[in-house]
């Protein structure tokens, strides 16, 4: 690649990152499930879940339009309003940066006594210098 006299060899490209700031970036950005669920089931669960809520709309709303039959009700399309309830809430909501769900990793080990608690003070404090990105 050539390079014009007013440039510097090396610029243009992204700047090489340390493990160091690599590890403080991963901790930030990479997120993990933390629904109890595996990661990879989200894909059709989410779906799923849409799936199911409209099918059951659309069955009581069925139901209703069969009743209201039933009893000699003429009726078109206009003058058939239904409350549409929903069949329960359910949302998505994004997964927790990699370096809270290590934290709390770390915390629930002190509590149920699987480590130190002064280790374990000192690898939390460690974490969170990685997390602002300040050294020690």
């Amino acid at each position: 690649m050539r390079t014009s006299p007013e440039q510097q060899p090396g610029e243009g490209r992204a700047r090489r990152k340390s493990p160091q700031e690599k590890k403080r970036l991963s901790y930030r950005k990479d997120r993990r499930n933390n629904y109890g669920e595996n990661d990879k089931s989200s894909r059709r669960n989410i779906p799923l879940a849409r799936r199911a809520a409209h099918h059951a709309l659309r069955g009581r709303e069925r139901l209703a339009l069969e009743r209201i039959r039933a009893y000699g009700g003429q009726l078109d399309d206009g003058q058939a309003l239904f409350a549409r309830r929903t069949t329960g809430r359910w949302r998505k909501w994004p997964d927790a940066p990699l370096g809270e769900l290590v934290v709390g990793g770390l915390r629930r080990r002190a509590r149920v006594g699987m480590d130190a608690p002064e280790r374990n003070a000192e690898r939390i404090e460690r974490v969170r210098r990685r997390l602002s990105g300040r050294s020690r």
